[in-house]
């Protein structure tokens, strides 16, 4: 019997069914090994492995102190799980620097800080009465200090092995949903994602592990939503439901699907747009579940200062200047993802200067988003995986522009991680689409390699070189002054930088070198921002280590007006009156220690000092 038209070919009939309806009906069709998962999960899973390895030497850098060094919920292994499920990301942090919560909204994002302490559980957790003295003593040279770095270097390579993990998934959730009838788009926009240099942010900085697991469950509930939708098995929609929910206490990004959702369900399985929505119904009973839990942990305000302008980038601009700045910057993100150089870790107040209505950068990124929201209704009508990608990048994009509520931050490349998912569904589409125009097939495949092979050789340069600066502090923030010199932010972190190296200097010369430039740098983010606490502080410490008690005092003194209960300041005016003592200022010693006592009564070495200097008799001479 003569065979069928449509019958497939001997190599066709060994071809799972699967693969076969994702192979594209042109001409282009590359080896069919290219095409199964297995193959194209190695390679995004090496390539994340690769591009990151480089990252498990790395120490402390940037928040990593705020979430793991000084949070006494972490140290404690599982015991600490409960209070990290019942208070805000930095409670702990808040706790031992003596302040209220300084964020607007406050941050309940517990899954990764669960894991921080899982970590901790089999690294050593610490017992609570032990706790208190562990983060007093972890930055101090010595044992404490050398086993902290030890656990860093682990937790570094866990986030390297969870990012891994999640590109794979994200790959699966690109074939299964989005890509469904053509694996090697899936495999392209995987590919473009993973090499991305825009995540050093995120995978080098370990508290941005919540990042990771968001975007991990964001495309876990994708994925168990749509097998649901096929299979209606109920275990699959519990899936679904648990992985949303996972998602949210990652961090609220997930709120993003409640639009996503019913869209993909329009989109990719045919659905009418009422259907869609009804289906969407039990995921919005997980977000009731969550924003419920969310307003009895930590509400939805907060003590934030609203004048403090490192909280509040925009609290000294004008309602047009407001808004005006908001929509510029939004292009930032659009342009790094296109052309991710150069790279920093902070745009805080002044690295993004405000702007008015006046400024062309307002105008042309107005147009730009106005013309993806109109692309999007276009795509839309005609069911292109095109407007899922734009409004995968405008709804993450829209969650983090300061539009819709205060982020606590101008911008940060940390901010477009789930965006870029949709920036590369588009790019592998584009790509693929605009080599599948190429005369003759061959020439159009080797366009495609080569193609991909240059962008994964400049994204590996450019990813493993911003990663050394990423290894702490010190290689970070001097790194990046030079490209955010206005920042007001890491002109002070660089000025502490500079303090700290001079504990260890034993040449005076170099040392008070040392210090003077730090001199320079907080006179520079003072002058920015006259309220900001830590650089007054920091300058009080600068001039003590100078030998100069009178500008030390000065400067502690004006931080005690901006923050009388800061945790430090009983301890630096008693240091200050130390330094009088030694200089015979003795009216003077006793001066300081009075503060000092007046901001902690029970602050025994100010007692003692005082007491000294009481009884000596040299106040009479």
């Amino acid at each position: 019997m003569p065979k069928k038209k449509n019958t497939p070919g001997p190599k066709q009939k060994t071809q799972p069914q699967s693969e076969a309806a994702a192979m594209p009906a042109r001409d282009m069709r590359l080896p069919t090994w290219l095409y199964d998962f297995n193959i194209q999960a190695v390679v995004v899973a090496a390539l994340a492995f690769c591009f990151y390895a480089n990252t498990f030497s790395h120490e402390l850098a940037v928040d990593d102190t705020l979430v793991i060094m000084y949070n006494e919920n972490v140290y404690e292994g599982f015991a600490g799980i409960p209070a990290i499920l019942s208070s805000d990301a930095y409670d702990s942090y808040d706790k031992f620097m003596g302040v209220g919560n300084q964020l607007s909204g406050g941050r309940y994002r517990p899954l990764s800080i669960v894991n921080f302490a899982i970590e901790q559980q089999f690294l050593g957790a610490v017992p609570k009465t032990q706790v208190d003295s562990v983060m007093k003593n972890a930055n101090i040279e010595g044992r404490q200090k050398r086993r902290l770095m030890h656990d860093i270097h682990v937790r570094h390579v866990f986030n390297v092995l969870w990012y891994t993990l999640s590109v794979v998934v994200l790959l699966y959730f690109l074939r299964y949903v989005v890509f469904k009838n053509n694996h090697i788009m899936a495999f392209l926009a995987a590919i473009i994602f993973t090499i991305h240099p825009i995540h050093t942010e995120v995978v080098a900085n370990v508290k941005s592990r919540d990042e990771i697991l968001s975007l991990l469950f964001i495309c876990f509930t994708f994925i168990f939503a749509f097998k649901y939708r096929e299979q209606k098995k109920t275990g699959l929609l519990v899936a679904a439901l648990v992985s949303y929910f996972l998602a949210y206490l990652s961090k609220e990004y997930a709120i993003g699907l409640m639009l996503l959702l019913p869209l993909s369900f329009y989109i990719f399985n045919k659905d009418s747009f009422s259907k869609s929505l009804m289906a969407t119904l039990p995921y919005a009973g997980v977000t009731a579940l969550y924003l419920f839990i969310r307003s009895q942990v930590v509400g939805f305000s907060s003590d934030v200062n609203s004048a403090d302008i490192l909280n509040n980038p925009y609290a000294w601009a004008t309602g047009t200047e407001h808004t005006a700045t908001i929509i510029a910057t939004s292009l930032n993100y659009l342009r790094l993802l296109i052309f991710p150089h150069p790279l920093t870790s902070d745009y805080s107040y002044n690295t993004i200067p405000y702007k008015d209505l006046t400024n062309l950068l307002v105008w042309l990124s107005l147009a730009v988003h106005l013309a993806l929201f109109r692309l999007f209704f276009v795509y839309a009508k005609q069911r292109s995986v095109l407007s899922f990608a734009i409004a995968f990048y405008l709804v993450n994009m829209l969650l983090v522009s300061n539009l819709l509520f205060n982020i606590g931050a101008t911008m940060s490349e940390r901010l477009i991680y789930h965006s870029s998912v949709g920036f590369a569904i588009a790019l592998g589409y584009l790509i693929y689409k605009g080599m599948e125009m190429i005369k003759p097939v061959g020439a159009a495949k080797a366009a495609l390699a080569n193609c991909m092979i240059l962008l994964i050789a400049l994204s590996g340069f450019k990813t493993i070189a911003r990663n050394k600066d990423w290894k702490n502090n010190y290689t970070l923030y001097p790194h990046d002054l030079t490209v955010s010199p206005n920042s007001v932010s890491l002109n002070a972190y660089v000025a502490a930088a500079f303090v700290d190296r001079s504990v260890a200097e034993k040449d005076t010369a170099v040392m008070n070198a040392d210090l003077r430039e730090a001199l320079r740098l907080f006179d520079k983010a003072i002058s920015n921002d006259s309220d900001y606490v830590t650089a007054w502080i920091n300058r009080g410490i600068t001039y003590y280590r100078l030998g100069e008690p009178d500008s030390s005092y000065y400067n502690l003194a004006r931080a005690k007006e901006l923050l009388s209960n800061h945790a430090q300041l009983p301890e630096l005016f008693y240091n200050n009156a130390v330094l009088y003592m030694s200089k015979q200022q003795y009216a003077k010693a006793a001066n300081s220690l009075q503060v000092s006592l007046k901001l902690n009564p029970n602050y025994t070495p100010s007692k003692n000092a005082l007491d000294q200097i009481m009884n000596s008799g040299v106040l009479r001479k």
